[in-house]
């Protein structure tokens, strides 16, 4: 339930950002079905990276983090758990 709440964050955060911004709809289209696609990675994700001891914590930070930057997030999120 909380990627979903983070992804409709994230959703309303980039469409708010964007219509401030003064972006085109084609763009803040564009920048939610990333969003949408980053979500989705992390469910994929942790379901294959549970065999291989890579599971990215599903909380509402990392969701928000993917609804915002989606699949940069996914990749974002890696780079940290593994520095740390």
């Amino acid at each position: 339930m909380l990627p979903i709440i983070g992804l409709i964050i994230g959703i309303i955060f980039i469409f708010g950002l964007g219509r401030v911004l003064g972006l085109s709809l084609k763009i803040i289209f564009n920048l939610i079905v990333n969003a949408i696609a980053g979500v989705i990675t992390l469910y994929v994700f942790n379901f294959i990276g549970k065999y291989f001891g890579l599971v990215l914590e599903v909380n509402l930070l990392n969701s928000i983090i993917v609804g915002i930057l989606g699949l940069p997030g996914v990749a974002l999120m890696l780079i940290v758990q593994y520095l740390l």
